[in-house]
């Protein structure tokens, strides 16, 4: 086991009062109207929310605020094909295809559930991450064409499918593809082409998930068909599982989205999710960041470690009893992702800290044939915690070399490897995280020109880990009420993250405790004052010592309700600790 140091320092920014004239006028009518304090009604104008109505929308969004789904360029084609398909004297094969990972499992059941009421011509497919990897495969296209289908309907992949859209073509099969990535210069001859990315296209939300387009297709098909929306509300359980877990934010239309599925999923969600709900240990409301570390990692699972079409069954599951099981399958698939996620991690880190040149670059790109496909992203992501850069790994997959790529915030990832496609076999993905393949022999190419463009765009400051501030906060002023008022700020995610406050002049009110040998719990008064509150810090064990030095420090956290023995209490969520020198 690798000694773990300190994490690095990190910057506090915290967001400017909302100080102007027109500012501090919409904070004493949202003050006046909602009966709130002033000190919420600033949070909320940090947020652009100004009005009575708007602050209306933003904490009781509203269903039919959802945009037309036909002002997408191409909803019109995609739903006259699709139409086509299920006429009576037609009955063409249709078949769902979609990524294995969570967006693109959520999405193929959604689709393939709805649709299957409606036309008895359909099936699901969902490539092997290691035999076909991303998107859409030749060998998907041949098992679709060995089968008698004549439409497939790509869902979170194929904008880059000019190749394999070509060869279906050829084998007289149609696309609808129904993408939210990046779309390259040219788009693939499909019947129709769903992605609000596109240059061309004027729909008025430009970040759904892949699961959300897939649910325009369906808000769209029921409005052609004159369907009864609230056939598919239900069904948002599963596009709020693909919002959250494929980090997209949370405005505009995905709030909508996200805060009915959430509602869904804490009240009547399908049997699958129910069962990975249970045997994730969940006894209380889910929220945003339950999916994103409960049920998205389970559900991507099963395409890591096994294959992502686990995932679908048990999301497609009816029974109960079917339900268990799949889920069950799923979380051993779990755990056996975590022991490769800690093995390999632990690996990575050891490669930097013995390497002087890696320790001190702006980048991180290392590769090892044996590591494990399935959990290369996520271990990405742990090496950002240690070492704050943009990171690569890779591994050794049909002779090539694949990898995942994350960044850091404010830094656009995929522009920097974009410039590094001379390099590639092929890459995709988005600002923060992305995938991509080449030779194994330019490996080391690649390493240096990565570094050499990311060290030319990226900013000092991007090096260094952030905390966002929205506003100084007074111990005095954390009460029940402002907890419960800031929950229903939620959904959280990016672009509307939990807020975080920021309090100076703090004593420990009592002997520090240290959780696990790592994880801190405080006691925790300002200056004087009698009020005590909680405050956890998971991983910040080492200020232990700083702070029984009985000199005031200053916290930044989250207010946070603490469920414990039947009894709720106000608790502090440390985002970090800053001591007096």
């Amino acid at each position: 086991m690798i000694a773990q140091p300190p994490p690095p320092s990190k910057r506090w920014i915290t967001r400017p009062f909302p100080d102007s004239v027109s500012q501090r006028s919409a904070i004493t009518s949202l003050q006046q109207s909602l009966n709130i304090s002033p000190f919420l009604a600033a949070l909320l104008v940090q947020r652009g929310v100004s009005t009575y109505e708007e602050a209306k929308a933003f904490f009781r969004p509203e269903i039919s605020h959802l945009h037309d789904p036909f002002a997408m360029k191409d909803m019109d084609r995609a739903i006259m094909r699709l139409q086509m398909a299920m006429l009576p004297e037609r009955q063409e094969k249709i078949l769902i295809y979609g990524d294995y990972d969570v967006d693109g499992t959520t999405s193929v059941a959604l689709v393939y559930s709805f649709l299957k009421n409606y036309h008895a011509e359909i099936d699901y497919y969902i490539p092997d991450r290691y035999k076909e990897g991303y998107g859409i495969s030749t060998e998907g296209i041949a098992w679709a064409a060995a089968n008698g289908f004549s439409l497939i309907i790509a869902l979170d992949c194929g904008i880059k499918s000019i190749d394999r859209v070509a060869e279906a073509n050829e084998l007289g099969i149609d696309f609808i593809i129904c993408d939210h990535h990046r779309p390259g210069d040219t788009l693939p001859d499909a019947a129709a082409v769903l992605d609000p990315k596109r240059d061309d296209c004027t729909y008025p939300y430009k970040e759904l998930s892949g699961c959300g387009v897939g649910f325009k297709l369906l808000q769209a098909f029921c409005l052609y068909k004159e369907i009864d929306l609230e056939l598919l509300y239900p069904h948002l359980d599963l596009v709020a599982v693909s919002i959250a877990s494929d980090i997209v934010p949370l405005t505009g239309e995905n709030r909508i989205l996200a805060y009915y599925g959430l509602k869904y999923l804490n009240t009547a969600p399908r049997t699958g999710l129910k069962a990975l709900i249970k045997i994730a240990g969940f006894s209380r409301e889910l929220d945003i960041t339950n999916v994103v570390f409960g049920l998205g990692p389970r559900i991507n699972a099963a395409g890591r470690i096994q294959h992502a079409k686990d995932a679908v069954r048990l999301l497609l599951a009816n029974s109960e009893e079917e339900a268990d099981e799949f889920a069950m399958a799923i979380n051993k698939h779990n755990n056996s992702r975590r022991e490769f996620d800690t093995s390999i991690t632990e690996q990575a880190l050891a490669m930097i800290r013995q390497n002087e040149t890696m320790i001190n670059a702006k980048t991180t790109v290392l590769y090892d044939a044996s590591w494990h496909k399935g959990v290369i992203g996520i271990v990405a992501s742990r090496c950002i915690e240690h070492f704050h850069r943009p990171t690569i790994i890779l591994t050794q997959s049909h002779d090539k070399a694949a990898g995942s790529a994350r960044s850091v915030p404010g830094f656009d990832v995929y522009e920097a490897i974009e410039e590094c496609a001379d390099l590639l076999e092929q890459f995709g993905g988005h600002t923060f995280a992305a995938g991509m393949t080449m030779p194994v022999h330019n490996i080391d190419a690649f390493r240096q020109k990565f570094e050499e463009v990311v060290s030319r765009k990226i900013k000092d400051e991007q090096l260094t880990p952030l905390v966002d501030i929205d506003l100084p906060m007074n111990f005095s002023d954390i009460t029940d009420k402002l907890a419960r008022i800031l929950k229903q700020m939620g959904p959280f995610g990016p672009h509307n993250m939990q807020p975080v406050f920021m309090t100076d002049d703090v004593y420990l009110a009592s002997e520090p405790i240290i959780m696990k040998e790592k994880h801190l719990k405080i006691a925790v008064k300002q200056g004087k004052s009698g009020h005590v509150l909680t405050a956890v810090g998971f991983g910040m064990a080492h200020y232990v010592d700083q702070l029984r030095s009985n000199k005031p420090f200053s916290i930044c956290y989250q207010i946070e309700q603490n469920f414990f023995n039947g009894n709720v209490s106000l608790q502090l969520m440390l985002k970090d600790i800053k001591c007096s020198a």
